[in-house]
């Protein structure tokens, strides 16, 4: 397959150059860079030497692939790199793309990415384009869907990145779905996926609450959390009106850890420890995002024995709940507990939430439905 040139809404995308060497070794040195992709680590001359000259002239010759320089049109400027990554006997292909951390900010993935899928279904007749992810690198997803590619499920990755997860997002572009320059649809700048994919493709934050026994943090789980989560689990009143496994073991609690890491790195959800002023485990937090709802999410918690009656939850659950109005822009967070579990009851009303009513078989707890108490809080409920 012949290299091609593609000049496209203000890029030049063409073939890779001995002389990008530099400017890719200086690009890859960029931790976000190596973190989302399999780069070498660390990444040396020549690795960016060997890319330029070798691998990707190779890709173009045996029609595996289409690696491209994405340049400024005017100056010639590298920006960054976008192309197919694979190109398969079933007319599909794998679309791969990094910016340039000089160059960020200025729509470059996106246009560099439309540009080769137009190229791709219009020139090559392929009948599928593909972008695979890891779980977590919200930039990357964010730029799929300006571009107009459909996000349809998760996948084991096949080749993790080091240290990362072994989880991916997929997506896939048909040909006649590649937006148009100057269109980002429901991903936008300024939208509310836009603002979420900055929010969780962010290490998850440390919010504060204050209460009379002093200041408390709510933050990711960690490893030294495990023995009091467990402890906290395997008390009567946790196991009677939570649905934690029973027997619990600290296995379930590692599990727990690893699927709170998950939860957040997906967007669906902020899973927070409670920790005293001596970054002491006093209980958990959730807020959970619906699948349904967008601007809907729901709480869940419980409070380790040895704190309870020292309304750490209230103040927890009104801090949590303020984050996620002002930051991740809810409209309405739901509690529901089984009718009868007056002590979340009371954390409930005390952090603001109005009581609502009774939903009927509301909850699946164990091996029964069962009724519930179900109430919200609102943004201006906080105000």
């Amino acid at each position: 397959m012949e290299p091609v040139e593609i000049i496209e809404d203000g890029l030049l995308l063409r073939p890779w150059r001995e002389t990008d060497a530099d400017a890719v070794h200086r690009a890859c040195q960029d931790p976000d860079i190596q973190r989302w992709l399999t780069v070498p680590r660390p990444y040396l001359p020549e690795h960016a030497h060997g890319f330029v000259t070798e691998l990707s002239g190779r890709a173009w010759a045996q029609g595996t692939g289409a690696p491209l320089a994405v340049c400024d049109a005017a100056t010639g400027e590298l920006l960054g790199s976008s192309g197919l990554v694979v190109i398969d006997t079933a007319r599909s292909g794998e679309i791969g793309y990094w910016t340039a951390p000089w160059a960020r900010g200025r729509g470059v993935a996106v246009r560099a990415a439309r540009a080769v899928a137009r190229w791709s279904f219009d020139t090559l007749g392929l009948r599928r384009l593909v972008w695979q992810a890891e779980v977590g690198n919200h930039a990357s997803r964010l730029v799929a869907l300006r571009a107009g590619f459909r996000i349809e499920g998760g996948l084991r990755l096949a080749d993790p990145p080091p240290g990362g997860r072994s989880d991916g997002w997929i997506g896939s572009l048909l040909p006649g779905e590649v937006s148009d320059p100057g269109s980002a649809g429901p991903a936008g700048p300024g939208t509310l996926a836009a603002r979420r994919a900055a929010v969780f493709g962010r290490p998850q934050p440390i919010l504060f609450a204050t209460t009379k026994a002093g200041e408390l943090r709510l933050r990711p789980m960690e490893e030294q959390d495990l023995d009091a989560v467990t402890e906290t689990c395997r008390d009567p009143e946790t196991a009677r009106w939570t649905t934690v496994p029973t027997p619990y073991e600290r296995a379930d609690a590692q599990w727990y850890l690893g699927f709170s890491q998950g939860a957040w790195a997906r967007g669906d959800a902020a899973c927070c420890v409670i920790a005293d002023p001596d970054d002491r485990y006093v209980g958990s937090v959730d807020l959970r995002l619906s699948p349904a709802d967008p601007l809907v999410a729901d709480v869940g918690f419980m409070t380790a024995p040895a704190a309870r009656g020292r309304s750490y939850m209230p103040a927890a659950l009104v801090a949590l709940s303020a984050w996620g109005f002002t930051t991740l822009g809810l409209a309405r967070i739901e509690w529901k507990a089984n009718v009868g579990n007056t002590a979340s009851r009371r954390v409930a009303e005390k952090a603001g939430f109005t009581f609502e009513g009774i939903v009927r078989s509301g909850v699946q707890h164990r091996s029964e439905r069962l009724d519930a108490w179900a109430g919200a809080l609102l943004a201006e409920d906080l105000t």
